[in-house]
């Protein structure tokens, strides 16, 4: 049966692809729109992978040269120490170890950071069995606060000429300000407050003062004892550790030489190197004897993973991807199938959450900035007109206001960036209210409530009045008067049930005909003549029955935004003006 080919009478009655392969009826075809947007989601996957992995190459080729025995890892932190600063220094310190390296240099420019980091790296300083230098340069920089305390842990203290050390004093966590309190408070004595009410709210400061001032006293009682231990440890001025910490004084690069608190001043990594030879210094190996005068020196660059963290641990990064990434999952949720708001969302929400972890948040301050944010898209789903979205956005501004548990230089969130978010969530309250009063003032498209007020056009000669059941309906009522003489509850009741069903008689008394209404035919019924091609306007509707009225005579009809539509003929709507006068 080569070449035959079914009739048009088999291929009519062949089944539907669907029916005969049922995969097809499972797994239908995707739109467009969709399919674009899973292209370009897994491009953009494949292109994060592909840079994933070349970064990774390039980081994993970046420490080959410090393979030597002997050689001198020199590794640079500039900024706030924070979780990205602390995983670079710890993760050095372990490949110097794996490499045996015979010192590691760590050039410091810092203005503190954070306490939990500051820990991390004196702890890994502590444990390693390579001696580590702490070299405070170049000329002009500073380790202040954390600073100090990483350069009093490290097992030799160095500084370049025009630097300088010191305040080391904790501040205070929180959005209050530093340790000692305001005016009035224990660390201020002499200061005037306001007026003193009642005894009782005297007591009552009095006591809030007092819970402030001990719980200033333990944070620099803990911190002036971390610094003395480590200055014991390493044989270096324990009194000027307690004031740089109790008083906050700082020393320059000759005056920490004079006073003991560094071990010797170098212009740079190689002079540092070159004045460290042969001298002995004990670790948790045991004692180390240097021979750098000749060492090659490998300077330690951070890697993606490095940048990324410094990234990602801003706050501001942390809070704008915490907002994305609900905006994302809402839009996602609104508009199911979409896919690229819902994967980003969910992608940027778990980084920013994963930020927020490394931060010290204040858990009062996040549960506000996520309790706006919920309400912010609860308005978008239960319409308040702004009371909802407008309360979402002063929780969203007071909780990102004390978000970050301290006051560490480049830690805290600007304001600039809150009013901005905050403006943004203002404008999205905006839209979703405007869209909401919007859909309050449509008029309505369907059911019967939309018949009411349409206008139609005539399609036959046949509407006209009928008087046989006019006198027919006129009969019926003498008749019901009549009885209603002798029976008054009988005609109560027959005139409660005519009042709740007043179409019934006068359609009775009202010849049909037929009319095209919204592009239908609809029975209707008028008082008056009608020719075919009328306009007529729809007053009623009493199931398949249309009661009608001249276009002329009609009543104007209220439009949406305040406008009145006339009872002219020539007035007809746009969506009608195609429209036919026949099926």
């Amino acid at each position: 049966m080569r070449g035959h080919r079914p009739t048009r009478a088999a291929e009519h009655d062949a089944p539907p692809p669907h029916a005969r392969h049922p995969s097809l009826a499972r797994h239908p075809r995707h739109s467009l729109p969709a399919r674009i947007a899973r292209a370009a989601l897994f491009a953009a996957l494949m292109v994060v992978c592909a840079a994933v992995a070349a970064l990774s190459a390039v980081a994993q080729a970046q420490p080959a040269p410090a393979a030597a025995r002997g050689a001198v890892v020199v590794m640079t932190v500039s900024g706030a120490i924070g979780p990205a600063s602390a995983d670079f220094i710890v993760r050095t310190l372990e490949r110097a170890a794996q490499q045996h390296a015979q010192l590691a240099i760590l050039q410091l420019d810092t203005p503190g950071g954070l306490d939990t980091s500051m820990r991390q790296i004196i702890k890994a300083i502590l444990g390693s069995p390579v001696p580590v230098a702490a070299f405070v340069a170049p000329g002009g920089a500073r380790a202040a606060s954390a600073g100090t305390y990483i350069v009093y842990a490290s097992h030799v203290a160095a500084m370049a000429p025009g630097t300088n050390l010191g305040a080391a004093s904790p501040v205070q966590l929180g959005i209050g300000g530093g340790i000692g309190g305001g005016p009035g408070s224990p660390g201020n004595p002499g200061i005037p407050g306001a007026a003193s009410g009642t005894k009782a709210n005297d007591n009552a400061t009095n006591n809030a003062n007092d819970n402030a001032s001990t719980e200033a006293r333990k944070v620099m009682h803990d911190a002036t004892a971390y610094i003395r231990s480590l200055a014991q440890l390493r044989g270096r001025n324990v009194a000027w550790a307690e004031r740089a910490v109790r008083e906050a004084v700082s020393l320059s690069a000759s005056e920490a030489l004079d006073q003991h608190v560094i071990d010797l001043i170098a212009e740079d990594p190689v002079d540092l190197a070159h004045k460290l030879d042969g001298r002995a210094i004990a670790t948790q190996a045991g004692t180390v004897r240097l021979a750098t005068a000749h060492a090659p020196l490998v300077y330690v660059v951070p890697d993606w993973r490095n940048h990324f963290l410094s990234i990602v641990a801003d706050p501001n990064v942390a809070l704008i991807l915490l907002t994305i990434g609900i905006y994302g999952l809402f839009f996602e949720f609104a508009n199911p199938g979409f896919v690229l708001p819902g994967v980003a969302g969910g992608i940027c929400l778990l980084i920013g959450l994963f930020a927020m972890q490394l931060l010290p948040i204040n858990y009062a301050g996040l549960g506000l900035v996520m309790l706006g944010l919920a309400c912010l898209i609860a308005e978008a789903f239960l319409p308040t007109f702004g009371v909802l979205g407008f309360g979402g956005i002063v929780a969203f501004a007071v909780g990102a206001l004390m978000l970050i548990n301290t006051d560490v230089p480049g830690y805290g969130i600007p304001i600039p960036l809150i009013a901005g978010l905050a403006l943004g969530g203002a404008a999205f309250v905006a839209a979703v209210s405007s869209v909401a009063l919007r859909a309050r003032r449509r008029p309505v498209v369907t059911g019967s409530e939309a018949m009411v007020g349409a206008i139609g056009e005539i399609m036959d000669d046949g509407l006209k009045p009928d008087r046989r059941s006019a006198d027919a309906d006129a009969n019926a009522k003498t008749n019901a008067d009549a009885d209603a003489k002798t029976n008054a509850d009988a005609d109560a009741n027959t005139n409660a049930a005519r009042a709740q069903s007043p179409g019934a008689a006068s359609h009775a008394a009202l010849a049909s005909g037929w009319a095209r209404v919204h592009g239908e035919r609809w029975r209707v019924a008028c008082a008056v003549p009608l020719a075919a091609g009328s306009q007529v306007r729809v007053t009623a509707r009493n199931g398949l029955m249309l009661t009608v009225t001249p276009l002329q005579d009609a009543p104007p009809q209220p439009l949406k935004r305040g406008r009145w539509r006339s009872g002219r003929a020539d007035e007809k709507p746009a969506h009608e003006a195609h429209q036919g006068g026949h099926p």
